[in-house]
């Protein structure tokens, strides 16, 4: 997820000014409604800078009801659930978003604090901006990116790919829950719900996506932990209970067994992260590489390192942080100039370092990091993407579908007695497994309006559906100066 970095005021002020100047030129913001001391016919953008990407959307008719929109870049996701709020999906200039109807108040509360997650390394869908003063008793609404080749849990319950689902749920769930704990981020709402999932290299990875009852502490007590985790508790339970009911939950996954599970699991992550030993002097060294590199295998790290001598012997204390994330990431950018998620790229690097090994024994002669990752890219990675059939491109991310390509030739070369090779892993796999693969809720290939989005998901599902609790009072919007705020626009470009 990107990050958003405030602007310096002059900077601020002068890209303000061009986008009025290219955004403000036909189309009126007629009916668009003021507040108290407000003039009329404004409405307000606040978008995270830059958002040159997201500038189409001024032309959807904000001034109506967003359920009342027609618009042909609305997006339908199919198998919708009831929601408390009203969101809709516009997919605009290759990117797909997701707009929530909410109280401004709320709205600016949950703004805030996934721009604070986004800077705090913490999985959660990225937000674009709120648009408010939409007129009288007018909702704001909230604009988030939708995040690429997700699902949601009850997607992975009705199309299992990989084993059990419940098992993976839970580890993604438990692993977010205890990031936003250690950031200082009371959850309030942790369900299967408010999250997605997606795939990297077999496991998943959980992303926040409601943000509403959310709290920002400077670090949070036992007690506030253990609450979150009883509220957690509660809501997998009845969401696991009503996968029964729909007959999608196997008859051998007991929703007590699970919720066990989940308390069990997060009690020794935390353990693992927070927890003081005693070590002798002669292991010391050795025991806090140890240590810290367990840390690291978790997607943690090390922020200070605490040494006291006791008369026990030396005590270890760790303060551990979310990590930089991206680490394999950004290694495999540098080298090939593929984005892949962390688990994704740490694959597909072991394989350009096995291929490495190839050209050596083949040539005779030490091959570096470089040229054997161009050529990796050449000769391997770049055909098996470009084979991909057409039906079945946005399946999953070419990072994903390259790695379980190698899992599929292990397995046929398993059978075989001997390595089949990536080419014949490519055909089989194409012809056997990806399409059993379920299409995404998004791609990111650039959704075309009007259409609608496969997968098994409602409003719900997709963190939107929460009641309008009681938000803890924010400055005016005019006081967020680390913000783009595009107040004068008094023109809207293209017409509604």
């Amino acid at each position: 997820m990107a990050r958003a970095y405030p602007l310096r005021p002059r900077a601020r002020l002068a890209r303000t000014r061009r986008w009025q100047a290219d955004w403000g030129r036909s189309g009126n913001l007629a009916g668009a409604g003021a507040g108290p001391g407000r003039r009329h016919g404004q409405v307000r953008f606040v978008f995270s800078p830059p958002a040159d990407e997201a500038a189409g959307l001024l032309t959807l008719p904000w001034e109506q009801p967003l359920a009342d929109w027609r618009d042909e870049r609305l997006v339908e996701i199919r198998q919708r659930g009831i929601s408390r709020h009203v969101v809709r999906f516009v997919a605009d200039s290759g990117e797909l978003y997701a707009l929530k109807s909410i109280s401004e108040r709320l709205a600016r509360r949950e703004y805030r604090l996934l721009r604070t997650l986004a800077e705090l390394n913490v999985p959660a869908v990225e937000v674009v901006g709120i648009v408010v003063d939409r007129g009288p008793d007018a909702d704001a609404i909230l604009v988030t990116r939708y995040l690429d080749y997700s699902t949601t849990y009850r997607a992975l319950f009705s199309n299992p790919r990989g084993g059990e689902p419940a098992d993976r749920l839970l580890n993604a769930l438990v692993e977010l829950l205890a990031r936003l704990h250690l950031s200082g981020f009371f959850w309030g709402d942790c369900s299967l719900s408010n999250a997605l999932f997606r795939s990297d290299a077999g496991a998943l990875e959980a992303y926040l996506v409601d943000a509403e009852t959310s709290e920002r502490h400077d670090a949070l007590t036992s007690g506030q932990r253990n609450w979150d985790l009883e509220l957690a508790g509660e809501r997998v339970f009845g969401e696991l209970l009503d996968l029964q009911a729909g007959a999608l939950l196997p008859p051998e996954v007991d929703p007590f067994d699970v919720i066990d599970k989940l308390q069990r699991r997060y009690a020794r992550l935390w353990d693992e992260l927070t927890r003081e030993e005693i070590l002798r002097p002669e292991d010391q060294r050795y025991r806090i590489a140890d240590r810290l590199r367990r840390l690291n295998e978790l997607g943690f790290e090390a922020d200070e390192v605490e040494l006291h001598s006791t008369p026990e012997g030396t005590r270890l204390r760790v303060r551990t942080k979310v990590a930089e994330s991206g680490q394999q990431s950004r290694e495999l950018f540098r080298e090939t100039g593929i984005n892949a998620d962390e688990n994704q790229a740490r694959r597909l690097r072991n394989d350009i370092a096995s291929f490495r090994g190839y050209l050596e024994q083949k040539n005779g002669y030490p091959v570096s990091e470089t040229v054997a990752a161009h050529r990796w890219l050449e000769d391997i990675y770049d055909p098996v993407v470009a084979s991909i059939p057409d039906s079945l491109r946005g399946r999953l991310s070419p990072p994903e579908i390259f790695h379980e390509i190698l899992e599929h030739r292990w397995y046929l070369s398993e059978d075989a007695g001997r390595d089949v090779g990536t080419t014949a892993a490519a055909k089989s796999y194409f012809d056997t497994v990806l399409p059993g693969v379920p299409q995404p809720l998004s791609t990111g290939a650039g959704a075309t309006g009007g259409a609608a989005l496969a997968g098994d998901a409602d409003e719900d599902e997709l963190g939107m559906a929460t009641d309008d609790d009681d938000a803890d009072d924010l400055p005016d919007l005019r006081d967020l100066t680390d913000l783009t705020d595009l107040t004068d626009l008094t023109d809207r470009a293209g017409g509604s």
